[in-house]
């Protein structure tokens, strides 16, 4: 395995759910960690709680300056960029016929505008300086389409898409993709049909922890550089979703 305490590692989304659990899990390993998201009150805070190991900034991963940004003061921080995970994402699901155009959007925006401008806001300081790691969130619905969820599986088969292609274009860039299955966290909170939020209440029965998703972040992080985890599916046992 590779020493973890040589890296520094990006966190998007790190205000709570996956990416709090991926910062506290990374931050015992002992790396380097800059963390954004738009709640900088929990990134204050956690930051605080972890130690001087980890700096945080404000992030609208939907915005490429900010995320611009961000990349350039984890460099002025830290050093330098060694990780990226993109973790950051929203699920306002919703039955197409329902027309939520603006939720459509917005999860186009960020889920796969956000990965896209992470990519973009380290692929340079990766090819300057020889490697790097982007390790994106996407979903079990990368590879599968359920009622209410047909255009956020889109958004995260797309990012399984950009994944492999991150993959074969650069030799010395490793691209992981992590597709949790249902995971208790605060994801979908903003879903306004009725119906849909207490299906997900109901598929959450059978959950998931954060700190499952983000150990599999952790293995593929950690393993040499000549080694690459392509993707990882990470399920509730009994064959939950």
């Amino acid at each position: 395995m590779t020493h973890i305490i040589e890296k520094t590692i990006l966190v998007t989304g790190a205000s709570s759910g996956i990416g709090e659990a991926t910062v506290r899990e990374l931050a015992a390993a002992g790396a380097r960690l800059f963390i954004g998201a738009r709640r900088t009150d929990r990134l204050e805070a956690l930051a605080a709680e972890l130690g001087d190991n980890v700096g945080w900034a404000a992030l609208d991963v939907s915005d490429a300056d900010s995320f611009d940004a961000f990349v350039a003061a984890a460099k002025a921080r830290l050093g330098r960029v060694d990780v990226l995970v993109n973790n950051a994402g929203v699920m306002p699901l919703s039955p197409l016929a329902a027309l939520k155009r603006d939720e459509w959007k917005r999860m186009i925006d960020v889920n796969i505008h956000g990965v896209l401008n992470g990519i973009a806001s380290v692929l340079p300081h990766f090819v300057t300086q020889g490697g790097g790691h982007v390790v994106n969130v996407a979903s079990v619905g990368a590879h599968l389409v359920v009622p209410s969820a047909a255009v956020y599986c889109g958004t995260k088969y797309a990012v399984w898409a950009i994944t492999e292609g991150l993959r074969m274009e650069h030799d010395t860039v490793r691209a992981t993709v992590i597709s949790p299955g249902v995971v208790a966290t605060e994801l979908g909170h903003d879903i306004t049909d009725s119906a849909v939020a207490q299906g997900l209440t109901e598929w959450r029965k059978r959950s998931l922890t954060p700190d499952a998703i983000a150990r599999a972040i952790r293995y593929a992080v950690e393993q040499p550089d000549g080694v690459d985890v392509n993707e990882v599916i990470v399920r509730p046992a009994g064959g939950a979703m």
